[in-house]
């Protein structure tokens, strides 16, 4: 070859030129249009997530008003069982105790001692210097809460000294009283009072024999 470019390669070269242009110009709208779609979608999600962002919201918001009124329902429980101690049990407990032939003429709400950093709590004291009863009183009495307040008993003259040469009573009581709890309570010894009407009586019979400490 002379090294002369001939007609026929300048075309091949123009050729070759123009064939690479529309497919780097094929390439740039093709990636035009990812960017496009790119976009969309991502304004979808954007949606999307707006969406999803309000409805965990509202739904934060539906949360935290149901856990208000179960706070509001579990102060109201608290309230009732204060009621039920404070105006109708406690002022029943010397008429009740006396009729049981259980000499005693002073009620206690919340009586408290600690000894050596151990802590004893007794709902109601009905009390004097012969005798003392001590009622456990929950909103919804259980088998198990008759065995805490059976060791309470077992434990109450070495907190309390005051009464150690006192004849020792227990009772219990309830808004409500599981199945058997009542039963249990008086195979124990223990008095059973519940609610009658607007005031309260003992559940036992009048030939019920209770248990001293």
């Amino acid at each position: 070859m002379n090294g002369t470019t001939t007609v026929d390669e300048i075309w091949a070269v123009l050729r070759e030129t123009a064939l690479r242009q529309k497919e780097t110009e094929k390439l740039v709208q093709e990636t035009a249009q990812q960017m496009k779609e790119t976009d969309r979608q991502m304004r979808e999600t954007d949606q999307r997530l707006g969406v999803r962002m309000q409805e965990t919201f509202q739904q934060m918001q539906e949360t935290d008003r149901k856990f208000k009124e179960v706070s509001t329902l579990v102060g109201n429980l608290g309230s009732r069982w204060g009621d039920f101690v404070e105006k109708l049990v406690a002022p029943a407990c010397i008429a009740m105790f006396t009729k049981r032939g259980i000499q005693v003429d002073e009620v206690f709400t919340r009586a408290k001692k600690t000894v050596a950093g151990q802590n004893m709590e007794i709902d109601i004291l009905v009390a004097n210097t012969i005798d003392a009863v001590l009622v456990e009183v929950k909103s919804n009495l259980t088998v198990e809460d008759v065995r805490n307040h059976l060791e309470r008993l077992k434990r109450f003259k070495s907190f309390f000294n005051r009464y150690a040469d006192c004849t020792v009573y227990g009772a219990v009581a309830g808004i409500a009283i599981d199945a058997g709890a009542d039963q249990f309570a008086i195979n124990q010894g223990l008095f059973v009072i519940v609610q009658s009407g607007d005031s309260v009586q003992i559940a036992n019979d009048k030939d019920f024999k209770a248990r001293t400490w």
